[in-house]
C-alpha cells in the first residue's frame, strides 16, 4: 500500500506542469502579438497574429475595462504603421503562470507627425510596456495592456 501511494504521489507531481493549462509553445504564440506589433504594415505578420488569437480575442487596454475587438486593433496597429514605420516592440522577459504570459516589453520609434498631439519634430521615444495575455487551446483569449505612452510625450517634447 506504501509504494502505491508513493507512485500515486510521484504521478500526480509529474502531472502538476500539465495542470496549469500552460505550454512551452504558448511563448511563441504570445511573441507573435509582438512580432506584429512591429511589422504593422506587414500582410503576413498580421495574418500569424489572427492565427494566434481566439475568435473572441479582447485588448484591454485602459481602466475603463472596455474591450477592442481584433479588427479594432488591427485598424489601430495600421494607423501607428503609418505614423511611426520604425517602431519596433522588444519583448524583455516573458513570464509562464498558468494559462497567463506575462510580458515585459519595451517600444521605441520615431514619429513621422504628431503623436496624441505632440510634435517631436524627428525625436525619437523608448516606453516600456506590460501585458498579460491569457492562453486557452493554445490562442491568446485576452490581452490586458498598458504602456508608458505618457513617457513617450515626455520624451519628443525633449522633457
Amino acid at each position: 500500500m506504501k509504494a502505491y501511494k508513493m507512485i500515486l504521489a510521484a504521478a500526480a507531481i509529474a502531472l502538476l506542469p500539465l495542470s496549469t493549462g500552460a505550454r512551452a509553445d504558448d511563448k511563441a504564440t504570445v511573441q507573435t502579438f509582438y512580432d506584429f506589433l512591429s511589422n504593422a504594415g506587414s500582410a503576413t505578420h498580421a495574418k500569424k497574429f489572427k492565427s494566434s488569437i481566439s475568435g473572441d480575442w479582447k485588448s484591454i487596454g485602459d481602466y475603463s475595462g472596455k474591450s477592442k475587438s481584433a479588427g479594432a486593433f488591427a485598424g489601430q496597429l495600421g494607423f501607428f504603421a503609418k505614423l511611426i514605420p520604425n517602431l519596433k516592440w522588444k519583448v524583455e522577459e516573458m513570464i509562464q503562470a498558468g494559462d497567463r504570459v506575462i510580458v515585459r516589453g519595451r517600444a521605441a520609434g520615431t514619429p513621422k507627425g504628431p503623436l496624441f498631439g505632440v510634435n517631436g519634430k524627428g525625436k525619437s521615444f523608448e516606453i516600456m510596456s506590460i501585458e498579460i495575455h491569457t492562453i486557452k487551446d493554445k490562442k491568446i483569449v485576452k490581452t490586458y495592456h498598458i504602456e508608458d505612452w505618457a513617457g513617450a510625450l515626455r520624451q519628443l517634447k525633449g522633457k
